[in-house]
């Protein structure tokens, strides 16, 4: 870890904080490592099932140190791609806190995660063109992925920024809040998932994200390994025996 990346644990939850206020939590390669180095422990940690990415400050991110590309420093991590993250997203959940600009790298890093929380002052972007640039991290085969078409294509050939209400009514953003109060809310939602089996978590996650370009012909018989062993799982036979005795369930991640 470094201080430009802080991680905090609590009841099930991993905040990640991209702590660079100052330069709206530009990502450099410190940055970057930082939050590939957090990824890489968490996922190992039984005690974590949920993560939410944010920044400091009264942004998440204006994306890439551009004075740190004129220097050489690319916020690039090998396996994990630009900001450690946009080519490998953590096997569990990830939510993106946004408030205020979420612009280029810093788009395409909550473009990465799978909910994204923002404050109805947020904006986002791919500004890329408009600096003679474009959005290789993944925005660009994402977008569509999120919000019809030819929206998309506006939001990426304009390189305008667009405010969180109007993603929230094309479904890209999960929740809108109060100023000040995404972070909190994206711990919450954290939260009610983190209460649920973390293999069962993890499973649901993958099988939605490799599903979507299966036939409808393969859809069973390629989820079938992955169903199995979550319904084999210790976590499945202590989820029945909690609601059979009226308990809270005690999970293992086994």
């Amino acid at each position: 870890m470094s201080d430009e990346v802080l991680v905090e644990v609590d009841g099930g939850v991993a905040v990640i904080t991209i702590n660079r206020p100052k330069s709206k939590n530009a990502i450099n390669g410190e940055v970057a490592r930082g939050i590939a180095a957090a990824l890489d422990e968490l996922e190992e940690r039984k005690d974590v099932a949920v993560y939410v990415l944010t920044g400091a400050g009264d942004s998440f991110s204006a994306g890439m140190d551009l004075k740190g590309f004129l220097s050489g420093d690319f916020p690039h991590v090998p396996g994990r791609g630009f900001g450690g993250l946009v080519e490998a997203p953590p096997k569990k959940p990830i939510i993106a806190a946004v408030e205020g600009y979420a612009l280029a790298g810093g788009f395409e890093l909550a473009l990465s995660c799978d909910l994204i929380v923002a404050s109805d002052t947020a904006k986002f972007g791919l500004p890329e063109p408009t600096r003679g640039l474009i959005a290789g991290a993944g925005g660009l085969p994402r977008l569509p992925r999120r919000l019809p078409y030819h929206v998309a294509l506006e939001v990426a050939l304009t390189g305008d920024h667009y405010p969180a209400a109007r993603l929230h009514e094309l479904g890209l953003v999960n929740r809108i809040t109060a100023a000040g109060e995404a972070l909190a809310t994206a711990v919450e939602l954290a939260r009610r998932i983190a209460r649920n089996a973390p293999l069962a978590v993890a499973a649901t996650k993958r099988l939605m994200i490799e599903s979507a370009d299966w036939s409808l012909d393969e859809i069973f018989a390629r989820q079938a390994a992955t169903v199995d062993e979550v319904f084999n799982s210790k976590d499945a036979k202590e989820g029945a025996a909690a609601f059979a005795e009226k308990r809270a369930p005690v999970w293992k991640g086994e």
